[in-house]
């Protein structure tokens, strides 16, 4: 892939670089990283294995040819539950090996806060480590052996054995002389730290038993393309349990990390208070916050024991608790004394609490200020003796430079990532960042620590390691780097012959960023930068990639259905902002931008899942709207957009609309035009759509917005919901304006593009419930995506406090009827089983639809943990996107269907999703709604 819209996607990591790359591709096979190798070599244009692309350090951008090893090298060759081992191909991503393992009671115990989506290859490139090093320590610790193709195309399998004559041979001869010269200079310059993963590990060359394989590990791409890894394995970890350290200062909680360390936890990770600050201001991890965290501490260390069983763990906290004690801390006392320890015992909390420690990084980089906490003397490490000194020392470091510093991470080792907070785009402030580096590295040496702790080098550190190793060091790194790859193929410029860290020409907001001033649909006034916020909230996103990940929650059903770097929320985030910033020709209305958007099906999962709030769901509509100015519409397009418009003439002749499911050659010669494949039934018009007439009660306790779909297509779900509500005692009146025209939520409008029309209907529904919500009365709806609109879309359509008014009284119909009198049910005696609409899931509304199904007698409701249907309004029903539709449903929702009990119900309050499980699956679902009112008891 040579198009800009690649390349644009493929230039950025997490850090703060950006190089675009020569070309991208997707290699299936070995022969075809060999192939590209080759003329890469013919051609003199470096190569760079990218995984994940979740560097802090820049080590995976460069103006190379990029080889995405995610695609299609993502293969678990072997599993030996006997030897505690497994074989697999580089481009596997942790968790789902851990998934893999799990049958067999085993793991892989480097477990870095990325696990979602980083690859078994860039975790060897990286030597990462995780939240658990200390018991299990780094990836050289756990790597066995390592298949490579080196720079000049031959190939050589790295390891502990002797090797046969012949070109490897004598390369390993090299590099072990190389460590047995240099063996002193080793000794006397490298940090006694377990965290040090700066520079090439050629202390691994040194002593008699020599493992070529960690020599490889922590090389960035520079030396070889890894093929194959073979790594060490462990046995799970039984039972386990938290306690939560709560210190009163900082220095605290820095200080008594080297005690807390004696009771032999297997991990010790801080958090400090501007992290609980930003966590409790995201939906994601408010609930979770709150359910740990006792008063203001400054910091919190998470101690983790894993001793097996409850009472051996119960014994270890009850150590911590006395430990805290002795320390000096109670909750019982004040100011300099108080603190104390809250233990979590719960497997369920522990799992949310561990989610939301690893997402530090994005939890801190939530910030909507221009400013940004900077990655580039995070992960720095120092022994445990010294770590308060030195986060004090390093806390007086920012201050003078008029920064502060953002906490968290691995206190049981010494490696705390810290961020200062920094623009970037401004010449002064990276000219405060290359001072702070340059004095924080000097006050790591002085402490005899690492400066390069977990992260790695890439462009951040690499220039760093003559002020910390010495020239002879250096010198030996780059003899390494000139055998195995003398011409410089392999990613040039990590590690060694490194340009200056603060070169802005390879920033992501270089010298020349610019994003100039343009109209936009939406209100985006919460951010800042160009196009009244727009430019901020597309700069959010890190790169970090927690949308990349491929089970559980919902975030990106797209990329999981694919696995294209173009349709997760960071592909489509990168391309937009290349787009605004004149990198991209074309920009908003290119076919490249659309290309990008195609299989975005605005789930909103992003919204509440991505730790920054890259909300591209209404990204989406700005380009839509860009395009639709541009091109004006399609006819598929108007028959979405003005559905509700043309949906009550339509009704009329409904029977004569609904013959074309039963013509075949209807259905295939109206796809075209119509935008609907031939292979999908279109809803069926009901003979007898709902009249607001049927719930016009006085002085009504409740509100009913009927949308479209339920009007014209899904009546009876509408009548259900009016018995259910009168069955709770509640009086049900129907939304309206008098005007004779149904009111609706815009959802179709804004599904194509048309926000001016949107914006006015939304005006219309504002107005006519006015009074009503000034009352405290609420306003209800059964279709997910149109009542949740007026709590997302309607204030970015008609900001101001009568949409805000609306918005706090807006409820799904679960929503209202959980806080109703309780109703008279009786037992269904079936199994129930949920599939939650995305939208419920990005306003954390589906708690409520399971609690108010168990209030069924004797009701054994299950949740199926499914992304998105895949349906998605028209994106399930157009002959482009039909077949990633399916696939989305068939990742875990119909897997899930199929594995339910023959008797169950499907209960889906979203109308796609109903649609999408009655065409792919035999099941056929209802509306909460329908179900209640089969269970009213008389």
């Amino acid at each position: 892939m040579a198009d800009p819209a690649s390349r644009a996607r493929y230039a950025t990591d997490a850090s703060i670089y950006q190089m675009v790359p020569e070309a991208v591709v997707l290699p299936r096979s070995e022969a075809d990283v060999e192939a590209v190798m080759q003329i890469a070599r013919e051609e003199e244009t470096p190569v760079l294995p990218r995984g994940g692309g979740t560097s802090q350090c820049g080590q995976t951008v460069n103006r190379a040819v990029v080889l995405d090893n995610t695609r299609h090298l993502n293969k678990i060759i072997h599993i030996d539950p006997e030897k505690l081992t497994v074989k697999v191909q580089p481009g596997v991503v942790l968790d789902e090996l851990n998934r893999a393992l799990k049958p067999h009671g085993l793991w892989f115990p480097v477990d870095p806060s990325t696990a979602s989506r980083c690859t078994l290859g860039g975790m060897a490139a990286n030597n990462s480590s995780g939240g658990k090093s200390l018991r299990y320590g780094i990836m050289r610790d756990n790597v066995r052996a390592i298949s490579a193709i080196l720079p000049d195309c031959t190939r050589a399998r790295f390891n502990g054995a002797d090797p046969a004559p012949g070109p490897y041979a004598d390369l390993v001869c090299d590099m072990r002389a190389l460590g047995q010269r240099e063996a002193d200079e080793i000794d006397a310059r490298f940090p006694e730290v377990q965290r040090r993963v700066g520079g090439y590990n050629i202390d691994a060359l040194t002593g008699n038993d020599v493992n070529m394989a960690h020599l490889l590990v922590g090389s960035e791409g520079t030396l070889a393309y890894f093929t194959e890894l073979d790594l060490s394995l462990a046995h799970l970890p039984g039972e386990k349990v938290l306690g939560i350290c709560h210190f009163p200062t900082f220095y605290a909680a820095m200080d008594a990390a080297q005690h807390l360390v004696t009771l032999d936890p297997q991990a010790v990770e801080l958090i400090d208070d501007t992290m609980i600050a930003l966590g409790r201001a995201i939906p994601l991890f408010a609930k979770t916050i709150e359910a740990f965290v006792e008063g203001a501490p400054a910091a919190l260390l998470l101690v983790e024991f894993a001793e097996g069983d409850a009472a051996a763990n119960a014994a270890k906290l009850a150590q911590l608790a006395d430990l805290m004690g002795d320390l000096g801390f109670a909750f019982s006392e004040t100011d300099a004394r108080w603190g104390g320890v809250v233990p979590v015992s719960d497997p369920n909390l522990q799992n949310a609490i561990a989610e939301y420690r690893k997402s530090g990084l994005n939890v801190m980089m939530s910030m909507k200020e221009a400013g940004k906490p900077i990655s580039f003397v995070e992960d720095c490490a120092v022994a445990l003796p010294d770590l308060a000194e030195y986060t004090q020392g390093l806390t007086d470091i920012f201050a003078r430079h008029g920064t502060k510093g953002t906490w968290y991470a691995h206190a049981s080792v010494g490696c705390l990532h810290v961020r200062p907070v920094l623009n970037m785009r401004q010449d002064k402030d990276v000219k405060t960042m290359r001072a702070i580096a340059e004095e924080c590295f000097d006050l790591v040496k002085h402490y005899k620590g690492s400066h390069s702790g977990e992260h790695g080098d890439g462009i951040v550190r690499s220039e760093f390691h003559e002020k910390m190793f010495g020239p002879r060091i250096v010198s030996a790194f780059e003899e390494v780097k000139a055998r195995f790859d003398p011409t410089g193929l392999m990613n040039p410029g990590k590690i060694v012959h490194a340009s200056a860290m603060d070169d802005r020409r390879v920033f992501r907001y270089g010298p020349n960023y610019e994003v100039p001033e343009f109209d936009t649909a939406l209100d985006w006034s919460a951010w800042p930068g160009a196009a009244g916020g727009f430019q901020g909230a597309v700069e959010m996103c890190n790169n970090n990639g927690a949308c990349r990940k491929l089970k559980g929650g919902v975030m990106c059903p797209s990329f999981r259905a694919t696995r294209n770097e173009r349709d997760a929320t960071r592909g489509r985030a990168n391309t937009l902002r290349f787009a605004i910033s004149g990198q991209m020709p074309g920009g908003l209305t290119s076919d490249a931008m659309a290309d990008t958007m195609k299989y975005c099906v605005s789930c909103k999962a992003c919204r509440r899942e991505c730790p920054t709030g890259v909300d591209m769901a209404r990204m989406k509509i700005e380009v839509l709207v860009a395009r639709r100015r541009e091109n004006g519409l399609t006819f598929a397009d108007k028959l979405v957009a003005h559905l509700p418009r043309y949906a009550p003439r339509a009704a009329r002749v409904g029977w004569l609309m609904n013959l074309r499911n039963k013509i075949g050659p209807v259905r295939k010669l109206t796809e075209r035009l119509t935008g609907v494949s031939h292979r999908r039934d279109l809803p069926i018009w009901s003979a007898n759509p709902f009249r607001d007439e049927e719930a016009q009660d006085q002085n009504p306790d409740v509100l009913l917005f009927a949308d479209v779909f339920n009007r014209y297509f899904e009546p009876e779900n509408l009548r259900a919901a009016i018995k259910v509500m009168r069955a709770a005692g509640m009086r049900v009146a129907m939304a309206k304006d008098g005007s004779g025209i149904n009111l609706d939520c815009g959802r179709t409008l804004l599904a194509t593009g048309c926000v001016d029309e949107a914006r006015a209907e939304a005006q219309r529904v504002i107005d006519a419930t006015r009074d009503a919500v000034a009352s405290g009365i609420p306003i209800v709806g059964l279709e997910p995506s149109s009542i949740l609109t007026f709590r997302d879309e309607f204030l970015a359509l008609c900001p101001g406090p009568d949409a805000q008014a609306l918005a706090d009284n807006a409820k799904t119909f679960e929503e209202f009827l959980i806080t109703a009198p309780a109703l008279p049910l009786k037992p269904l005696n079936r199994p129930i089983h949920v599939h939650g609409h995305c939208h419920q899931k990005a306003h954390a509304a589906v708690t409520p639809m399971l609690d108010l199904l168990r209030q069924i007698p004797d009701a054994q409701v299950h949740m199926i943990e499914t992304s998105c249907c895949g349906m998605a309004g028209a994106f399930g029903y157009a002959p482009d996107t039909i077949d990633v539709s399916l696939k989305m449903a068939g990742l875990d929702l119909f897997p899930a269907l199929d594995a339910a009990p023959d008797d169950a119900i499907v209960v889906a309050d979203g109308t796609s999703c109903r649609h999408q499980i009655t065409d792919g699956t035999p099941r056929r679902p209802m509306h909460v709604a329908r179900l209640l009112e089969q269970a009213l008891d008389g």
